[in-house]
């Protein structure tokens, strides 16, 4: 066994004998306060895209059209997301998170004006599809790297921000049904544009430990290296790979497929705003599962997840099963806090246990990997009904989210992995150590 398979396979070491615990320090500092805001604002812009893309997009192009534009968003990402990693290693997280708000900024902006002027066209609706996408690749694989850098409790910032999604999908869904009546869906990607500026406003601002090691990527490293090392460490991690693997499969099955179904079918059965309002309730369930993470910090973090991802599956059944608009609402409560749950678990299993050198690159494969089998979920989401319909298609995702969490809880790495104490990580990166923030 290499010595990085030692280090990332097996728990931390136990602090030297003698030495007390740190004290729990704030959380809401200036550099927290910062992030936290640049993140709330930007998700609360993403979350009423999806609304957008399923009401606005689908009135013109269909369920075929929907799953084509969300399918060009997650393709272009997945192609170029390992960049992503290798230039956040180089140039610094926050410069490449910077840079891609700008980026969407104008991607948002043109197709608000497109859709305040007459019918966009199908190729725009692609082509700013894709290049959200490929900013979305430059930006994501920072979001990891910088929750270390601005925070020493990964999972109590992890919870937090978790929380923030939550509250934007419980506003966000909702204000895009309602201004999509009212006023069309020019206003929703005008006010995704606008968070984006604050998004970039907010980060710029961030100051954090001197440029001593601005970059974690020695400057004579070449592209190609610098992916084989990011593979090397992503492999090197059994736990990694095998949630990825399984999570590759619930992107095809269920994540992909999830929204242009189940848009069309509650839409169709009970309006427009009452699918604005599911996926708000989604927000609701997010907000307590994020609060549930604040205060539970199980030894074995994703073995948790996974019993709460099971809860998951309620999801998918209600929407199949035709329930009435509170079962539909109460499913979707019960999705978001599953989900929600999981995702603090996963995320802070990332962040503490992989070194800060290449935590960018790691999480980028992770990323690829994981929302890959989204891009082709939606993509066959369309012809997929041409074979069966919508109904028996999201109970086939139901029972691969069970099928799915069975496959996580019987495999050892995964359900062993212990929690990590991130203190030392944290102490490295505020003494300017490997993996030491950028600064503008």
């Amino acid at each position: 066994m290499t010595t990085t398979q030692a280090q990332t396979e097996s728990s931390p070491l136990p602090d030297p004998p003698g030495t007390r615990p740190p004290a729990r320090t704030p959380l809401w500092d200036r550099r927290f306060t910062l992030y936290f805001t640049a993140r709330t604002v930007s998700l609360f812009g993403d979350a009423m895209m999806p609304v957008a893309a399923a009401l606005a997009v689908g009135a013109l192009y269909g369920i075929s059209g929907v799953g084509f534009v969300l399918g060009a968003w997650t393709g272009t990402f997945v192609i170029l997301v390992l960049f992503g990693g290798v230039f956040a290693d180089r140039l610094g997280a926050r410069r490449m998170m910077v840079g891609a708000d700008l980026a969407r900024v104008l991607t948002q902006g043109v197709l608000a004006v497109a859709f305040f002027t007459g019918r966009p066209p199908f190729w725009l609706l692609v082509t700013m599809a894709a290049l959200a996408g490929a900013a979305v690749a430059m930006f994501m694989p920072g979001v990891n790297g910088m929750v270390p850098l601005i925070a020493r409790e990964p999972q109590r910032a992890n919870a937090t921000l978790k929380v923030a999604d939550a509250l934007a999908q419980l506003l966000g869904p909702a204000l895009a049904g309602l201004l999509i009546t009212l006023t069309g869906a020019g206003t929703v990607y005008a006010i995704d544009a606008g968070t984006f500026v604050l998004s970039a406003l907010c980060l710029t601002l961030i100051r954090l430990a001197p440029a001593g090691a601005d970059s974690a990527v020695p400057s004579g490293s070449s592209l190609r290296r610098d992916l084989r090392q990011g593979w090397h460490e992503f492999r090197s991690r059994s736990w990694m790979w095998s949630v990825i693997l399984i999570w590759t499969g619930y992107g095809v099955l269920v994540f992909g497929p999830l929204v242009p179904l189940s848009s069309a079918l509650v839409s169709a059965r009970l309006g427009t705003n009452a699918y604005g309002l599911a996926v708000s309730f989604l927000g609701v369930g997010t907000v307590l599962g994020g609060l549930l993470a604040l205060r539970v910090r199980p030894a074995r973090p994703l073995a948790a997840g996974t019993v709460a991802m099971a809860l998951y599956t309620v999801l998918p059944l209600c929407v199949a099963l035709g329930g009435s608009l509170p079962v539909l609402l109460l499913g979707h409560i019960v999705g978001g806090g599953a989900l929600a749950f999981w995702s603090v678990m996963w995320a802070t299993s990332v962040q503490t246990h992989t070194p800060p050198a290449v935590l960018n690159r790691v999480s980028a494969y992770e990323l690829g990997g994981s929302v890959s089998g989204i891009a082709l979920g939606q993509i066959l989401a369309g012809p997929a009904i041409a074979l069966a319909s919508p109904e028996r298609l999201l109970l086939v995702s139901a029972a691969a989210c069970l099928a799915g969490c069975v496959a996580l809880f019987a495999t050892p790495a995964i359900r062993g992995l212990r929690r990590a104490d991130a203190t030392a990580t944290a102490d490295a990166t505020a003494d300017g150590g490997p993996g030491a923030p950028d600064s503008a």
